[in-house]
């Protein structure tokens, strides 16, 4: 054979040539999307962190403020328990009713303009209620905070599953839902010990001008999205995602399960400072207010447990917390008030772990319309804070403490074998990481 024989014989056809610039400009595309997540230790993760930190204080602070001086608003309106819970519940189904569109919404416009426009007119709208002279009027001020609210909540962990490399979104879903942990720890905080001293009108308006300052601190520090793809709004669109979430084997069991633990959670705290502020106990509305303080072991353990469902898996550690949950309320029944307290840390600090867990599963598991899996999730989640939430104080009216506790055993019972369940799920097929698809 001769040589320039040879040399064609070695020298690759033009169509493998071709093949392979294709096959090298397809990797580099995949690449550069992976390329774009925002990686943890660098300036963008820090900015991230803190502005999603200060928009959940923002949120939860709002939405709970009120929860404390649920016993001073029966005194003053004349009002049982169940009335005076409608306080948070309203702002909560308003809020779960704006997640079924913020959220689409956000699939079409974008993210951040969605939540920052979300905090300040929650902040403006919380003002208002702190002027309203009658029950009506803080009624209906407090449901167009829930309904404000609902953009940042719809948005917070799509944003987050969209921007954070999947190797860290445990650990970035667990720090923001730490600045929910303090958010709704400083709001019941601020509010319960103030109304010792000033009236709670005075109270919420003290709060509504904090959260007007997280507000602008999240609008200037949070970094633009990069992965974000909008989609076309439509109904046939929003119709057909919402069928696939439902067919999906997994997501309709996380959308219960948020239903079963925020209501067992809310609806905990929401009594027990009836419980403490009666025989025997007596305890001054302030004293009731610090005990929000409980809080702050949820924000050690939803970043930790976040980050150790990142190396476990969210399957072996679900069920774990939640029966967690269960222990501490257990220790609820006893009458010694350090027990009490012991069962009210144990059971924040499994309700924060179990949540972040499960919201960052759907991040995951949503192959599309992610917005729209969040805000379905959420609306669960919210729905189950009004029903639950207004349903304890039926138990507490009729049975006291004992009614109510064994409400709350039910649900984080079926809360448990939701999770167990979910544990045996066949794993979904992982591939390459795109912002255009979370991986389950």
């Amino acid at each position: 054979m001769s040589h320039s024989a040879l040399r064609a014989s070695a020298e690759p056809e033009p169509a493998v040539i071709k093949a392979a610039q294709e096959t090298n400009r397809a990797l580099s595309g995949a690449l550069g999307e992976i390329e774009n997540y925002i990686e943890k230790g660098t300036p963008a993760f820090l900015r991230t962190s803190l502005a999603l930190f200060a928009g959940g204080f923002a949120t939860f602070a709002l939405l709970y403020c009120v929860q404390p001086m649920m016993p001073v608003l029966s005194q003053t309106y004349s009002l049982t328990a169940a009335q005076s819970s409608l306080v948070l519940s309203i702002a909560t189904i308003m809020m779960a009713c704006g997640l079924l569109v913020t959220g689409p919404i956000s699939d079409a416009i974008g993210r951040k303009p969605i939540m920052v426009a979300s905090l300040i007119l929650a902040a403006l709208f919380t003002l208002g209620s702190a002027v309203m002279p009658s029950w009506h009027g803080v009624l209906a001020m407090r449901a167009l905070v829930g309904l404000s609210l609902s953009g940042l909540a719809a948005v917070g962990m799509t944003y987050l599953s969209e921007e954070i490399h999947p190797q860290h979104l445990g650990l970035s879903m667990g720090l923001y839902i730490s600045g929910n942990a303090i958010g709704g720890m400083s709001g019941r905080l601020i509010t319960g010990v103030l109304v010792d001293f000033v009236s709670w009108h005075a109270a919420i308006g003290i709060l509504g001008a904090l959260a007007l300052v997280a507000a602008l601190v999240f609008w200037r520090i949070l970094p633009e999205s990069r992965n974000f793809r909008p989609t076309q709004l439509n109904v046939r669109q929003l119709a057909d995602g919402f069928a696939s979430h439902l067919r999906d084997a997994g997501l309709p069991w996380l959308f219960l399960e948020a239903f079963l633990l925020m209501g067992a959670f809310v609806t905990l705290f929401n009594y027990i400072g009836y419980r403490l502020l009666a025989d025997p106990y007596h305890l001054s509305q302030s004293v009731v207010g610090v005990l929000s303080l409980v809080y702050l072991v949820g924000i050690y353990s939803s970043a930790w447990v976040g980050s150790l469902a990142d190396r476990l898996g969210r399957r072996k550690v679900l069920w774990a917390v939640i029966v967690l949950m269960l222990s501490g309320l257990l220790l609820t029944f006893a009458s010694p008030l350090p027990l009490i307290v012991a069962g009210m840390l144990l059971f924040t600090f499994g309700f924060f772990a179990a949540h972040s867990v499960a919201s960052s599963w759907i991040g995951r598991r949503a192959l599309k319309a992610k917005g729209q899996a969040s805000s379905i999730y959420l609306f669960c989640y919210y729905l189950g804070s009004s029903v639950a939430g207004t349903t304890g104080g039926v138990f507490w009216h009729h049975f006291g403490w004992t009614g109510v506790g064994l409400f709350i055993a039910a649900l984080l019972v079926a809360a448990v074998l939701v999770a167990l369940h979910l544990a045996r799920l066949a794993v979904l097929p992982r591939s390459i990481p795109a912002p255009s698809a979370t991986r389950a």
